[in-house]
């Protein structure tokens, strides 16, 4: 077999397997976007319904602006409020993660320029994240109540703040790390501030970076679900929470209503990643390229 022949048969391979492992990953959203257009009946038809012969709005127009009439009074209530959750998210999310990001970035550079955290420290830091939620859930919902932040919106997104800063402080550093300090010096001999390069000089070269850093922490925090579960009870009510009460519904799962709410938690992550992409592309190669 010559050796053109064998590159041939890679690329097919790869290519195949690379188209595979797509429809393995994107058939979850597509039956998600289907189901949302399925009238009631065809919900649990066997054989399946891949796509409804009679698509229909009912459940979008059910969930985001008519009321249930099908559910109990009490839990059509609960059910009914997905604006209020899409403010409540929007609010947590953006607040926590552009706090999270400014100060992780802070963070990031004095570990960078000026060592203030060893490989120690900040290996301990990135450990701090990965305990598990359910474990401190309890200790800070005591707490919360004491101090009178349970079911509020500054209690979910200081909890937030605190719980995604390691991942900032760890992806902008990176970013940093890639910027030579000679840029600096140069700044710094023609007579700018740390503060005036920083902001003009350091940023515009990882504002790339920084960009898919927002992108990934936002992600975490708009899809939170335990913390929110625990920390909140009737007053701050998240999309997460909103998407799970229709487990419970007195007719069974309500699997259209579900599926339509979860396009419309997904869309405005789609929407933001669209108007940052050429930012996330940039950003999730930067530092690809080794210096020599």
């Amino acid at each position: 077999m010559s050796r053109q022949t064998k590159k041939k048969l890679y690329t097919l391979f790869r290519f195949t397997a690379l188209g595979i492992w797509f429809c393995i990953v994107a058939f979850p959203v597509y039956w998600i976007v289907a189901t949302s257009f399925k009238p009631d009946h065809e919900w649990f038809a066997w054989p399946p319904v891949y796509w409804s012969a009679t698509p229909t709005m009912d459940n979008y127009k059910s969930v985001w602006t008519s009321y249930t009439k099908t559910l109990a009074t009490q839990e059509a209530e609960s059910m009914q409020k997905p604006w209020i959750a899409l403010q409540n998210s929007l609010i947590i999310s953006l607040v926590a993660t552009t706090i999270t990001v400014f100060f992780g970035t802070l963070l990031a550079y004095g570990v960078s320029r000026y060592r203030i955290l060893s490989e120690v420290r900040m290996f301990n830091l990135l450990m701090f994240r990965m305990i598990p939620p359910i474990v401190v859930a309890v200790p800070i919902s005591i707490y919360y109540s004491n101090i009178g932040l349970i079911d509020t919106v500054t209690g979910l997104a200081i909890i937030y703040i605190i719980t995604t800063l390691p991942y900032a402080v760890w992806m902008t550093k990176s970013f940093i790390d890639e910027v030579p300090i000679e840029i600096e010096q140069a700044a710094a001999i023609l007579g700018a501030s740390k503060w005036r390069t920083i902001g003009e000089v350091i940023f515009p070269l990882v504002r790339s970076g920084v960009v898919a850093t927002f992108l990934f922490i936002l992600i975490l925090t708009w899809s939170e679900y335990l913390m929110a579960l625990i920390l909140t009870k009737t007053d701050v009510v998240t999309l997460p929470i909103q998407l799970a009460k229709y487990e419970g519904a007195t007719e069974g799962r309500v699997y259209g209503r579900q599926a339509a709410l979860a396009v419309g938690i997904t869309i405005p992550l789609v929407v933001i990643g669209c108007l940052i992409r050429k930012h996330l592309v940039r950003g999730f190669s930067f530092g690809m390229v080794k210096k020599r």
